[in-house]
């Protein structure tokens, strides 16, 4: 916490010093939504590199002033929380203000760029996000406050905690770890008792688009256990763009990469090319929209497809095909078939890349 103040402290001195020169102050942080400050490491995924190009935001310009305005009044709530060690959600600090910050969307994106100015991980800001996914299967745990989590016997999902960071006494006999994109898929596989019946294990979904707790916990789990990790996401390039920021992070998360990426995470399926193999009937798939064929193009161009050949040919049977597949597509074969069939047979004889 005394990193944190320091950081903020020597902020604001900056801003002081500029205004006794009569200059006006300006906030300078990294660029971290420019693809040219991003590096691909195998290691670790997209991280921004060290001297990255840097945009100002300026006190005596109309367009940045409201921004330049808006991020000394957060890093004000945030150096009052961390004194007092208190946390606040950032629906809280919107709510905190709502005329004066306009938009929940606002306060998000400032949230992100004091954390990178600050270089410190927001989970040390004392700002926690509302948490959207889920985790069940053979887990327990206890939070912060020492509330004993146990996932194991939990006929429906827990929670992700919104404080990963503080959870601790981790204890699991899972033998992999498996990322359902979509929380309707996850709670088919809940009902199925899919957790129990193939071998222990742990499910997570994002709902989605993963938030930050959600990746936070994935890489956690990563580093208790070293189990194998699989995501089960739709063929559509939205689900591959989903599995990629589970493995690799994202551009504007870049700056936080080491605390939110598994490299080794395996695509399990939906395969476009499992669509050919178990004779999906090309009445259930749902044609390409431009913006899918936008999308995919521009992932197919990421560095990190490039040391992936067996990827790069999925996405290549995708971009021929022009067609897409969710999940359930599967129970056009039968109601159950993911639970007993599809993910049994991929999980015994290794049809992941």
């Amino acid at each position: 916490s005394s990193e944190v103040l320091e950081a903020i402290e020597s902020v604001i001195e900056d801003v002081l010093k500029s205004l006794a020169q009569n200059k006006a102050p300006v906030l300078t942080l990294a660029n971290r939504s420019d693809w040219r400050n991003i590096e691909f490491k195998d290691s670790v995924g997209l991280q921004m590199i060290p001297h990255s190009t840097t945009r100002q935001i300026r006190s005596d310009c109309p367009s940045s002033a409201p921004r330049f305005a808006l991020m000394l009044k957060i890093l004000s709530m945030i150096y009052k929380m961390v004194q007092s060690n208190t946390y606040a959600t950032k629906r809280d600090i919107y709510y905190s203000d709502t005329l004066l910050f306009g938009s929940q969307s606002i306060v998000d994106s400032i949230i992100n760029d004091i954390s990178c100015m600050l270089q410190i991980p927001r989970r040390s800001l004392h700002i926690l996000s509302t948490t959207k996914g889920f985790v069940a299967g053979n887990l327990s745990y206890t939070e912060e406050d020492g509330t004993k989590v146990n996932c194991t016997y939990s006929a429906t999902a827990v929670a992700v905690p919104s404080n990963v960071q503080g959870i601790k006494n981790l204890i699991s006999h899972a033998k992999f770890i498996l990322i359902v994109e979509k929380d309707a898929t996850f709670q088919r596989l809940l009902d199925d008792d899919f957790c129990t019946k193939l071998s222990p294990c742990i499910m997570i979904t994002g709902r989605g688009i993963p938030d930050l707790n959600t990746r936070f916990l994935v890489r956690k789990l990563w580093d208790a256990f070293q189990i194998p990790i699989f995501t089960l996401m739709d063929a559509d390039p939205h689900g591959v763009e989903i599995m990629c920021i589970y493995k690799y992070g994202s551009v504007s998360m870049s700056f936080e990469a080491h605390h939110l990426t598994v490299p080794s995470i395996k695509w399990l399926g939906l395969l476009p090319s499992d669509l050919e193999r178990l004779n999906i009937h090309k009445d259930v798939l749902i044609p390409f929209t431009k913006q899918d064929q936008n999308k995919l193009a521009s992932i197919q161009k990421r560095p990190y497809i490039a040391c992936q050949p067996l990827w790069k040919r999925e996405l290549e049977i995708m971009a021929a095909s022009k067609l897409k597949a969710e999940i359930q597509v599967l129970t056009s074969l039968s109601s159950d078939y993911l639970s007993r069939v599809y993910l049994p047979n991929k999980l015994q004889f290794g049809g992941w890349i």
